[in-house]
């Protein structure tokens, strides 16, 4: 009888040694975005794409989605996620442009892709990920990991009035985000103007500007700025904000080698599978209104894509040569673009 009150307690504490290292090989991320949770998106990612990271994992890695500003401002998650109060952030490489305007290189090539496949491709085999590692190493050392950076879509540009060439963009008064954008659109003639997202719609109603960089086309529409500027630009000829992926250092380092393979592969697996259901979105929109005849929707050929690149190339020189951070992003950008064909 002591026999087996002693196999049973041996038993017992085995099973709570295991239920120990179980609780302690699960980690939870939870991870800040750059999106509201009402948004597409946000929805998206956590419906179809949470369950998927712990099934990948046998439930070891779980994720947890934040919309934007939850828990701290959208320009604070690198410090955040550092200390350990964010287990990651999914944001907006460029909102850190301030710290170091290689962020704003790395953050929106403006002008300078055809599609985000494309800027994925850099981030992911071009160099992309490790110079923006090499960044945050340099600006929050020993914080924060990479686990990877691309887009998921490219705005669409709506206009009042048909901007069909480069030479249309002269004289232009178009609403920008100041930084990079507005120096693009300057260097081609046009009359950047920094007004806030939300007075997009009355600056276009009223005459305030011509044409407005804003969102995606899908975005555009829902916010009801082809009702007044008929003319959009689809595909788009200038911005494709790219997010990044990290996660707090010291988690980084205690997962396996699976599990980080797993945590890069999900990664990219998502935002692929998110950039293609967007972009299936938007040509479901252009084609839309391109057969109901209402808008009339504007695609650059190619050639002035490419002019409207070399006019770009001057603002992101303008960009490198405000830090040694910057020129390497810059010509990190330039070998991956010449080994595509974008430029010679």
């Amino acid at each position: 009888m002591l026999a087996k009150r002693m196999l049973t307690a041996s038993v017992a504490a085995v099973a709570l040694v295991l239920t120990a290292s179980l609780a302690d090989a699960q980690t939870t991320l939870k991870v800040q975005t750059s999106t509201k949770s009402g948004g597409f998106s946000f929805k998206y990612m956590k419906d179809k794409w949470a369950p998927r990271l712990a099934a990948m994992t046998g439930g070891d890695l779980k994720i947890e989605f934040l919309p934007i500003k939850s828990v701290v401002d959208r320009k604070e998650t690198p410090e955040a996620v550092g200390a350990g109060v964010l287990g990651g952030d999914l944001t907006s490489i460029a909102y850190f442009s301030g710290r170091n305007p290689a962020f704003a290189i790395l953050g929106d090539m403006i002008a300078g892709y055809d599609s985000p496949s494309q800027i994925q491709t850099f981030c992911r085999h071009g160099g992309g990920a490790k110079v923006l590692q090499e960044l945050w190493d340099k600006t929050l050392p020993g914080m924060i990991h990479v686990v990877g950076c691309g887009p998921v879509s490219k705005e669409a540009l709506v206009s009042k009035v048909p901007i069909k060439s480069v030479d249309d963009l002269k004289g232009l008064k178009i609403r920008s985000p100041s930084g990079l954008a507005a120096t693009v659109f300057k260097e081609a003639g046009a009359a950047p103007a920094n007004i806030p997202f939300s007075d997009v719609f009355t600056s276009l109603e009223k005459g305030v500007v011509d044409a407005a960089d804003a969102s995606a086309y899908v975005n555009n529409d829902k916010n009801g700025f082809h009702q007044i500027a008929k003319y959009p630009l689809y595909p788009g000829i200038h911005s494709m904000a790219v997010h990044q992926f990290t996660v707090n250092k010291a988690i980084w380092d205690k997962l396996t080698p699976d599990q980080k393979t797993a945590l890069e592969t999900w990664y990219y697996a998502a935002y692929d599978d998110l950039r293609r259901v967007l972009d299936l979105q938007d040509k479901q929109l252009v084609s839309r209104d391109k057969k109901e005849g209402k808008i009339k929707v504007i695609n650059w050929p190619q050639a002035e894509r490419d002019k409207f690149r070399k006019i770009a190339m001057k603002a992101w020189e303008s960009t490198a040569e405000k830090s040694p951070e910057a020129r390497k992003a810059l010509d990190a950008h330039y070998a991956f673009m010449r080994q595509i064909g974008l430029i010679n």
